[in-house]
C-alpha cells in the first residue's frame, strides 16, 4: 500500500482521468460521422482516434486544438469523406463541453485540503483554462504541453513538470488513467503512481494506444483514491 503522507504534490492527468473525453470525443464525433452515413461502434471510433491522435502528437509540435483538427482530417482520409471547415472544428469546439467525471470534483476538493495540486496534460493553456472552470478548485501547478513543446508519453514533459514543480520526484504522486500517455512514463522517472482505470469492466484501451505498465496502485475511480487516503 502506498505511504499517501510521504507526498507533497498530487500531479493528476487531465483528460480521460478528471474530465470524461471519451464521452466528450464521442458526442464531437458522431454527428460528422452520421453526416457521412458512416456506421462505427463507440469502440471503433474511440480506438481510431487513438491511433490518429497519437501517430499526430509523434510529429513536429503543434499546439493541440490543431491536433483535434489534424485527428478529423486524417478521421476523414481513413473513412472516405473529407470534413468540411466546420467539421474539422467538432473537436476543438466540443471541449469546452466535456464534463467531469462525477467523482472529480468533489475529489479535487478534500484533496486540496491536504495536498498541492498539479496538471500534467497534453493540452493548451486556453483549452485548459475551459476544463478548470468545470473542475472547481485552484491548482498550485498547471503544466501543459503547449509550455513543454512536446506530448506524453515524452519523458520531456514529466521532466519539464517536475523542474517546473520544484521537489524531488519522491515527494510527487502522479494520478492518472492513461497506462500509455502517463503511466509508463512516469514511472520511467522514478515517480509513484496510481492508475485510475475508468475503463474497468470494459475491454480495450478506449481513446488511449494500447500499453503495458506497473503502476503502484490500481484504482476504479477518484472516490475510492479518498476512501483510502482517509483510512491510511
Amino acid at each position: 500500500m502506498i505511504d499517501f503522507s510521504k507526498y507533497e504534490i498530487l500531479s493528476f492527468d487531465c483528460y480521460g482521468t478528471l474530465i470524461d473525453w471519451e464521452n466528450g470525443i464521442l458526442t464531437a464525433l458522431r454527428p460528422a460521422l452520421a453526416a457521412h452515413n458512416i456506421n462505427l461502434s463507440d469502440e471503433q471510433i474511440l480506438n481510431l482516434y487513438a491511433e490518429i491522435e497519437s501517430r499526430v502528437e509523434k510529429g513536429k509540435f503543434i499546439k493541440y486544438r490543431e491536433v483535434l483538427r489534424k485527428v478529423m482530417e486524417e478521421l476523414g482520409s481513413k473513412l472516405g469523406f473529407m470534413p468540411s471547415s466546420s467539421e474539422q472544428d467538432y473537436l476543438v469546439n466540443s471541449l469546452n463541453n466535456w464534463m467531469p467525471f462525477p467523482d472529480s470534483v468533489e475529489a479535487l476538493q478534500t484533496l486540496k485540503k491536504t495536498f498541492k495540486l498539479a496538471i500534467i496534460s497534453n493540452i493548451d493553456d486556453d483549452l485548459f483554462a475551459l476544463s478548470a472552470k468545470q473542475l472547481k478548485v485552484e491548482f498550485d501547478y498547471i503544466i501543459t504541453a503547449e509550455q513543454a513543446k512536446s506530448y506524453k508519453p515524452s519523458l520531456h514533459n514529466f521532466k519539464f513538470a517536475i523542474e517546473r514543480i520544484g521537489v524531488s520526484p519522491e515527494r510527487i504522486l502522479h494520478i492518472a488513467q492513461s497506462i500509455y500517455h502517463d503511466i509508463v512514463p512516469a514511472k520511467t522517472l522514478g515517480l509513484s503512481t496510481v492508475w485510475i482505470n475508468r475503463r474497468k469492466g470494459r475491454k480495450g484501451f478506449g481513446a488511449t494506444p494500447p500499453a503495458r505498465g506497473h503502476p503502484d496502485l490500481e484504482l476504479p475511480d477518484l472516490k475510492t483514491l479518498i476512501s483510502i487516503i482517509e483510512t491510511s
